[in-house]
């Protein structure tokens, strides 16, 4: 089998990713749905009202996300994934009846919103984790990119399939099919072989482990360095959903059809992103620097692309850039993390990430909805672009090498496990930042 998919060698990891590639296409068709369903049904084109639901489905990951990282490191992953794929898929269930019912309301969709937030907070740090004990450690880096390509050939079909269904039959049907295709990953989770899993040692009850986890990431500057960049991208240059809404209806006058199809483009890059990744051996500091400083430049040119054609194709290249970047920042994570911290520093990554988005999105949606969705493209790409730089800067005077030889090294490349604690160390002439 090729090198970019040697991790689906494992027939537990098949087993989950076929499963999860289903539920993706119709997370993805949610996605665009509810974005649809705000900004065009229960609001006049309110981007703040975009913003506001987009803050209530990632703000219970940055309040919630460090107890959930203690959850997933105390208790099987397995299980709690059974329970909360199954919270998650009821949510669209809801929303979906309201709508075709003609019952809904825009505090109904806040409130799925927010119980959406949660479930997918307790979610998200035991199925990230869940990707160690699926795999042996020489192919976690491939687990993690072949996710993510899942996840993006997922995005370049989902949005389209939604604006074809929406401008057919409307938003409903879409949450319904949505909550449908989480049977399609509860019966592979049913199906693994728990004899075939890898679960790392439970952490020791106590009443400190979060603060434990806090502790871990003070003294790891790379860590440090991961989650101050993941916040303020996550922030200013990943609300896409938003921004896209923005500049496809607000800006050039399109139908729910080419919003979709934004979104498809994006993956585009992104999916490019993710299967570039899945070639590589680990990941490596030129390429999360890179990425961030990409997906500030191209997010510029896509605030003063003059049509909606030229905008789209924009989008590849951040769909790249985007993609390239997170990748790096969540192997980096999976490979160097010891295994009995690993889900609580998972959860901060993902509090990190997606509570950043959650503080930025009404921003926003604000700035589009008075100033032009153009300046809301622009601030965030600028604010992205000069962050990537400042982090630049960070690196190279926080190390003796030269810029070149810096941003070169393996960030980290970890070939040697010593222990067997899963604790891994670079190779020789390799540092990490700080």
């Amino acid at each position: 089998m090729s090198a970019t998919f040697r991790a689906l060698q494992n027939p537990n990891y098949r087993l989950w990713a076929s499963g999860a590639l289903v539920s993706n296409i119709g997370t993805w068709m949610q996605r665009v749905a509810q974005d649809w369903l705000v900004l065009t049904v229960l609001t006049d084109h309110s981007g703040t009202a975009v913003g506001i639901t987009t803050a209530l489905q990632f703000l219970p990951m940055l309040l919630l996300g460090p107890y959930a990282g203690v959850l997933a490191d105390r208790h099987r992953k397995r299980v709690i994934l059974l329970w909360t794929q199954s919270a998650i898929g009821l949510c669209g269930l809801v929303v979906g009846l309201l709508v075709v019912t003609g019952a809904a309301q825009l505090w109904q969709v806040y409130a799925a919103a927010l119980c959406l937030g949660l479930a997918s907070a307790i979610d998200g740090p035991a199925r990230q984790a869940f990707v160690s004990e699926l795999v042996g450690q020489d192919d976690i880096a491939n687990a993690v990119s072949l996710n993510s390509a899942s996840f993006n050939t997922a995005r370049l079909t989902g949005p389209a399939i939604a604006g074809v269904l929406i401008a057919w039959a409307g938003t409903g049907p879409v949450f319904l099919l949505n909550a449908a295709s989480f049977a399609a990953v509860l019966i592979s989770l049913a199906r693994i072989r728990t004899a075939g899993l890898a679960p790392a040692p439970p952490a020791v009850r106590s009443k400190h482990q979060v603060a434990e986890g806090l502790g871990y990431v003070r003294r790891r500057p790379d860590l440090v360095l991961i989650l101050v960049l993941v916040g303020i991208l996550g922030a200013f240059g990943m609300n896409f959903p938003i921004t896209n809404a923005l500049m496809s209806t607000a800006e050039f006058g399109m139908g729910p059809g080419e919003f979709g199809l934004l979104g498809s483009i994006m993956a585009v890059g992104t999916l490019a992103g993710a299967l570039l990744a899945a070639r590589r051996s680990g990941p490596r500091l030129r390429f999360l620097l890179g990425g961030a400083l990409g997906l500030g430049f191209f997010t510029l040119v896509g605030s003063v692309s003059p049509s909606f054609w030229l905008y789209a194709a924009v989008l590849v290249p951040v769909g790249l850039a985007s993609m390239t970047f997170l990748n790096s920042c969540n192997t980096s994570i999976q490979l160097s993390v010891e295994p009995q911290f690993r889900g609580r520093v998972l959860a901060l990554y993902l509090a990190t990430l997606q509570g950043g988005t959650a503080l930025g999105a009404p921003l926003m949606g604000w700035l589009g909805s008075t100033f032009g969705a153009r300046w809301s493209v622009a601030a965030g790409g600028a604010v992205v672009l000069l962050t990537g730089l400042l982090a630049v800067i960070v690196v190279v005077r926080s190390s003796r090498l030269t810029m070149r030889q810096q941003l070169l090294a393996s960030f980290p490349r970890r070939r040697a496990v010593h222990g067997g604690s899963g604790v891994v160390s670079p190779s020789p002439g390799e540092s990490s930042p700080g």
